[in-house]
């Protein structure tokens, strides 16, 4: 038997001899530790140098012996002790579940459905250890009929022309969607003209992989299940992010956390690191990632390394998720390459959603952009670079992901919250870089437009006019598409950051009841035109992560260089692509679920101060020619906005 103790010990040695009497306790260790038993000593063994006839043996050696067999008892016993212990813990939780759902089964219900995906997730993965090899044969023999070619194309058949008819019928009440569905066609023939190799386009990646964000789509925004669901989620990170006031005050103190940006949003960037460290240590992460990836490798046929980065990339940045496959990027084809890089331009990282929902930004979408964009950028890195190499990893086995370097729950809390350290420093160093960089180029294109009589001219001027088309291909209203053409220069040019934050104040301005232009300038945006620009802007697709995307994957691979320089432009542009399709598919599923205001109780009641409700209540009581708004109701409206009605 393999000496199988700890380094450190082997250091300490028992003396078999104290005081002149041989120590039989410190030789029986010795020869457990070298895999004899206890009751195989020798008489020779036993006996000193001296000629004196050896003493009665030791007599700890018999009180050993309980402790001896109880060790051995565990060991023989260890999967039933398992067992035991597991089946203990789940019927602890399942008299917590029972007894909380009798008490209030309302209150209980997250905790009930997240447990049923829990037992849907585990039959799973009994049904497939169990049953999955026989499945398979079973299954296999349809594979390469020819039934199945007929099967495959009937399936798409239907699909089309199911989403011609629903396409008919749906926006037979809102045209605006149809634009939404012009953009698609527009970025998809764009993508695909600008393909690496058009006659190796694999189309079941790209129908498969545009479906399903389609059907994700489609439960989040259409369905009642779905948009709750994604709510709630929303509000229980911002619940949980705002647990980080608690050591951010402590630190800095209340008013520079409540007044001061920096102290405000970065602190959260620590925390979400910290937790998502911790879930890695767990493993919680990488089961989810592995979840997600089999599902998108089974129906769009990628290689498992490259799905499984894209699918991390849902939860950290463009230069983390590749540290999930890093031994194998040395030996991945120049297209699962792209892939990489294109899922890291199309998502954001789990520690920035935080911050940007700190912002005011809508949870929801930003939740349901990140997932989205996960197998549309599979299916259009898969356009725009198609394979034609031969992959080593059309399996997944031997492929495994890795549990980070932490020895315990603690170091891995720690080591999350000094990564972060990192992160912070290089956002704000880029937001004070960025920021002065564009107040720089304004002034500059504004003395420029002076020298010619064109007053006015900036960067958010320039951008608002050459990315209007694409605005409206959205599904942008076209009195909108200036603000958000602008927003999508910011993200392009600069950083997603500075185009969130941006777009927060827009939305702080409608919510505060604002009005909606102020000379030529429009203040804020509609409601499905924010929605529509959280998509656009989900994403790391801008000129400065070219060198951050990289230098990460350099470092990795020192001798791929050249490789990753080849791919690394197309790879931004289809990443922006993703992120534009991702706001195209909202545009098409996208309807009003506000509640509409009762104007009439509204504006009879005495109001303090303006809201996006007033303003709305008031424009209709201005342009209205009825006896249906009192003057009272009026007056209110005129202590809050100017209009010829209240000279």
């Amino acid at each position: 038997m393999e000496d199988d103790t700890p380094g450190p010990r082997e250091s300490i040695s028992l003396t078999r001899v104290a005081k002149g009497l041989e120590n039989m306790g410190a030789e029986f260790l010795e020869s457990l530790e070298e895999g004899r038993p206890g009751s195989e000593l020798s008489p020779a063994e036993g006996r000193g140098s001296g000629s004196e006839a050896a003493p009665e043996p030791f007599s700890g050696r018999s009180s050993l012996q309980p402790a001896l067999r109880a060790r051995s008892l565990c060991r023989e016993h260890a999967q039933l002790f398992r067992w035991i212990r597991t089946g203990l813990l789940c019927t602890a939780y399942a008299a917590f579940l029972l007894i909380a759902c009798l008490l209030d089964f309302w209150r209980a219900l997250a905790l009930f459905v997240l447990t049923c995906v829990g037992l849907v997730f585990l039959a799973h993965s009994l049904l497939k250890r169990l049953l999955g090899p026989k499945l398979g044969k079973h299954i296999q023999p349809w594979g390469h009929s020819h039934w199945d070619h007929w099967f495959k194309r009937s399936l798409i058949l239907a699909a089309c022309l199911g989403l011609g008819l629903w396409l008919s019928l749906d926006t037979s009440q809102r045209p605006e969607q149809l634009v939404s569905f012009v953009g698609i066609c527009m970025f998809l023939l764009l993508l695909f003209a600008c393909s690496k190799h058009r006659s190796a386009v694999s189309w079941r990646a790209v129908f498969w992989g545009l479906g399903m964000q389609f059907a994700l789509g489609l439960f989040v925004i259409r369905t009642e299940p779905g948009f709750v669901a994604f709510q709630w989620l929303g509000n229980q990170i911002q619940v949980f992010l705002s647990y980080t006031k608690a050591g951010s005050s402590f630190v800095f103190g209340e008013a520079l956390v409540r007044d001061v940006f920096a102290f405000q949003v970065l602190p959260i960037i620590v925390f979400f690191s910290c937790v998502m460290s911790v879930l890695y240590y767990a493993g919680l992460m990488q089961w989810v990632i592995l979840k997600i990836a089999w599902l998108m490798q089974i129906t769009l046929g990628t290689t498992a390394t490259e799905t499984l980065s894209v699918a991390g990339n849902i939860f950290v940045s463009q230069t983390e998720a590749p540290l999930l496959i890093r031994p194998y990027l040395v030996d991945m084809t120049l297209s699962e390459v792209h892939v990489v890089m294109t899922g890291g331009y199309a998502t954001i990282a789990g520690s920035l959603l935080g911050a940007y929902i700190s912002f005011g930004i809508d949870a929801a979408s930003l939740i349901a952009a990140s997932v989205m964009a996960a197998p549309c950028a599979l299916a259009l890195s898969k356009l725009a670079y198609p394979e034609v190499e031969e992959s080593k990893f059309k399996s997944e086995e031997g492929v495994k992901l890795t549990y980070g370097d932490a020895q315990n729950l603690v170091e891995a809390a720690s080591s999350g919250a000094s990564i972060s350290v990192r992160v912070v420093a290089n956002i704000a160093a880029n937001l004070i870089a960025f920021l002065a960089l564009l107040a720089f180029i304004n002034a500059a294109l504004s003395w420029l437009g002076d020298l010619v009589d064109i007053q006015g001219l900036s960067f958010q001027l320039i951008c608002s006019y050459v990315l209007r088309p694409v605005a409206f291909l959205i599904g942008v209203a076209w009195e909108d598409c200036p603000v958000v053409a602008e927003l999508l220069g910011i993200k392009l040019f600069l950083n997603e950051f500075v185009a969130y934050q941006e777009l927060s104040k827009y939305k702080q301005r409608r919510l505060a009841g604002a009005e909606e232009w102020v000379g030529a300038r429009k203040q804020w945006i509609s409601v499905r035109a924010e929605i529509l620009t959280t998509f656009a802007l989900c994403g790391f697709a801008n000129l400065s992560s070219i060198g951050i995307m990289l230098g990460g994957l350099t470092s990795m691979v020192p001798e791929r260089k050249g490789d990753f320089s080849q791919v690394v432009l197309r790879a931004l542009f289809t990443g922006a692509c993703v992120s534009l399709v991702n706001a195209c598919v909202a545009g098409i599923l996208y309807v009003p679920r506000e509640a509409v205001a009762d104007c009439t109780s509204l504006l009879n009641t005495s109001l303090s101060s303006s809201s996006f409700e007033v303003y709305q209540c008031c424009r209709e009581a201005f342009q209205s020619t009825s006896l249906e708004f009192s003057p009272e109701a009026l007056d209110s409206c005129c202590r809050f906005y100017n209009h010829t009605i209240c000279a």
